[in-house]
Formats: C-alpha cells, structure tokens, sequence
C-alpha cells in the first residue's frame, strides 16, 4: 500500500499540543540539568515527538515503518552511548543524530501542517512545535560540532553542556545576540548565521502567515454566527 494513510489524527489535524507540550519539557529539563539522566530523558522525549510528529504525517505505510525503525535503531544508540559516555566522538556523533531525528520532525509537522485546509489551534501548535524543533536541533549540531571539534567551541573557553548549548541556540534563533557566548571558529559562526537566517524566515512567511489566517477564519466564523442569530 503505497498511498497516504490516514492515521488517527487525520480528523483532528495532529497532536500537536502534545508534540509541543513535550518539546517544552525537553527543553526546561535540559536547560536546568545537565546530569546523564537529564541527557536520556530528553532523548525519550525528542523521540516521542517524532512518533506522534509520524503519526500525525499521513505517509505511505513503507516509509513510516522506515522512519520508525531508523528512530528507534538510532536512539537505543544514543541511549546507549549516553549511559556508556565512551568519549567525546562517541557523544558528538549522538548529538548529531539526535539533531537529525528533530530535524526530521521539523519536516513532518511542516509538511503536513501545510496541508490543513482550516487554520486551527493544532495548527498553531505545530508551527510553534516546529519552531522550537529548529532550537534544539541546532543547539544538538553545536554540541556534536564541540564534542568532535579539538578546539573550544565558545570564544570564552565556556564548557558547551546542554543548558549552554541550548541558551546560545536560542539566543542565536530569536536573533537576541547577547554577546555572552560566541563561535570561536568559522564554522561555528556559519552554522550560527544560518540558524538566525532560518529562524526569522521562519517566523516572517510561515508562523505570521497562519496566525493572520487562523485570526481571520475566527472573525468569519463570529460574523457567520451573527448573521445567523439576525435571521
């Protein structure tokens, strides 16, 4: 069966509350702890918001079973090099794959958050969803890039762990630019440009465009619902 298959959330336009809902806690629990349990914790619950991100997409049955088994091979990976922690190239390369699993979750709940006919709440909280995905995976690539790097990833020498990381991420996506932390290298500059450019194109064409829609469908169905009672 290769067409679209319509999944449990077909009718309700995804379970992106929950999806956003766990991305914010993914977030907070990283952003105060740095413990190894924090580190697994945050792994379970990236991959939980790529299985209802899945469920929610409508894709063909071959590639969801793809996507399923590549998240779970490649996060009992991380797990385990996590709970191992064999060195920095081993953690660096788990970085770097937890920032592909939230990257592909950015192009699931884009892909099919595109297609909602009606502007709704879930809408919204898929494109806030995606939004955050687009932080943490970043802050995922600058970590993999420190740990794999020989040199500080931070112009200040700052040990890059996951609250860190995450700061400087975010800090770098809402184009605030403290200037407390920096890339050292150019690479790490690079990756910190394109991270601001696609944060704010973000905003600027996809959030502002549903919120107007989502604001617009509101007051049309509140003048349908006057029209109504007048008649």
């Amino acid at each position: 069966m290769t067409g679209d298959v319509p999944g449990p959330a077909a009718a309700d336009g995804g379970h992106y509350g929950l999806v956003l809902a766990l991305l914010v806690a993914g977030y907070l629990v990283g952003a105060l702890a740095t413990d190894t349990w924090v580190s697994l914790l945050t792994v379970v619950l990236y991959l939980g918001a790529l299985v209802l991100a899945i469920r929610s997409s409508r894709l063909g049955r071959p590639v969801v079973w793809g996507l399923r088994i590549g998240a779970t091979v490649g996060s009992a990976g991380s797990l385990a090099v996590l709970l191992s922690n064999p060195g920095d190239g081993f953690r660096g390369a788990a970085a770097l794959w937890l920032a592909l699993v939230l990257g592909a979750t950015v192009v699931l709940i884009v892909r099919h958050i595109l297609r909602h006919r009606v502007v709704t709440l879930q809408t919204i909280a898929g494109a806030l969803s995606a939004y955050l995905l687009i932080g943490l995976m970043f802050a995922e690539i600058y970590t993999g890039m420190s740990r794999l790097g020989t040199a500080p990833f931070f112009a200040n020498g700052q040990a890059p762990d996951s609250a860190t990381v995450q700061y400087f991420s975010f800090t770098t996506l809402t184009t605030l630019g403290y200037g407390d932390f920096t890339a050292a290298r150019n690479a790490g500059r690079a990756v910190a440009v394109l991270e601001a450019l696609l944060g704010q194109v973000f905003l600027v064409t996809l959030v502002a465009r549903l919120v107007s829609n989502f604001g617009n469908a509101t007051a049309r169905a509140r003048r349908t619902a006057e029209s109504t009672e007048d008649d």
